[in-house]
């Protein structure tokens, strides 16, 4: 499966800078944010399209007042969306300009409109946002446009997961990643569940990688060891932009340091492999194996007093000592010499 230019199963780890609001509203901070993305090695940069009559009502009811002990308790959910939305008139310049500097660049749509607008600027994929999963015939429409689909769960049932990915693939679209999500913000530590990554490769056929809403870079790190092929993490300028993800969105040097972890990481894992390369060769030289401990004549019999097993590794395999216990030299041999079978009769 491809991103754009990017092989999910042969490149390693893709990894998305999400701009979300950390632009504050301002072009000038979204182009620099896509200029530092690329600069701090992520692949993608991935925008949000909406606006707040797309998201929710204009209303003021308890129903529509933002609570539960986020960073935006108080706010009706429209004051919210207006304040986070990115422009659409800024698209078409945050699209050219990811692409001109080598950067992949798509976005989140959050109603068919959405998808409508998005699909002039022939996006590498689109992404379905945790809170939208449930919405079927949204994740239908997207499916439909045979683009790459890359679905956070972070609020969905397992039998909701099962029927987006049943979706998708009625539309003949089987290009699904799935994000392990926990839809808090920050998220903490101990409700990432990231044990779930390699699950939901297992369980649904796809692949599987992680939208991270915790602080700090030690859960992406974590995810990409557990199999995650996709890390997304929201991505700032600078904390002192302010915004409503800046408190959880990691800034420039922050991302670098997890962009460098995540591909360790990988190095790390590398493959299953059991060979032994020029390297393992030569270190084996450091092994033990079989010498003569002190000088013997010939016909004198090879007892555990006569050889050793010892470091360095050039001689006979240590597994063989039984094997030449109680035969007998064939001629004189001085402490030190290697013992092989040829020595042996």
């Amino acid at each position: 499966m491809k991103i754009g230019n990017f092989d999910l199963e042969k490149d390693g780890v893709f990894i998305i800078a999400e701009l979300s609001a950390n632009h504050n509203g301002r072009l000038e901070n979204a182009l620099k944010t896509i200029q530092a993305a690329k600069e701090v090695g992520a692949n993608a940069i991935k925008l949000q399209t909406y606006t707040a009559d797309t998201l929710t009502l204009d209303c003021d009811s308890d129903d529509f007042i933002v609570k539960g002990g986020t960073l935006w308790d108080g706010k009706t959910y429209h004051e919210l969306y207006k304040e986070a939305y990115t422009p659409w008139e800024w698209h078409k310049e945050l699209f050219s300009y990811a692409r001109n500097i080598g950067l992949d660049i798509f976005s989140t749509p959050f109603d068919k409109s959405a998808v409508d607008f998005l699909e002039q600027f022939n996006p590498s994929a689109y992404k379905i946002a945790s809170f939208e999963i449930t919405d079927y015939e949204l994740v239908r429409y997207i499916a439909s446009k045979k683009r790459p689909v890359i679905i956070s769960t972070g609020i969905a049932t397992i039998d909701e997961i099962q029927d987006v990915v049943d979706i998708c693939k009625s539309e003949g679209n089987s290009d699904i990643v799935l994000l392990k999500c926990t839809s808090a913000y920050p998220a903490p530590l101990e409700d990432a569940n990231l044990k779930t990554i390699p699950n939901l490769e297992q369980t649904f056929g796809v692949f599987a990688g992680f939208s991270d809403h915790t602080l700090g870079i030690t859960a992406p790190v974590a995810a990409v060891a557990l199999g995650a092929k996709v890390i997304e993490k929201h991505f700032i300028l600078d904390k002192s932009i302010g915004g409503p993800d800046a408190a959880f969105s990691l800034d420039k040097e922050e991302f670098l340091q997890m962009v460098k972890a995540v591909r360790d990481t990988q190095k790390l894992l590398g493959r299953v492999d059991y060979s032994l390369n020029e390297k393992k060769k030569k270190s084996r030289e450091f092994s033990r194996s079989l010498y003569i401990s002190k000088d013997v004549k010939a016909g004198e019999v090879v007892t555990n007093e006569n050889i050793k097993s010892v470091r360095p590794g050039f001689g006979l395999h240590p597994k063989y000592l039984n094997d030449i216990l109680g035969k007998k030299f064939k001629k004189d041999f001085k402490k030190g010499t290697r013992v092989s079978f040829d020595i042996i009769e």
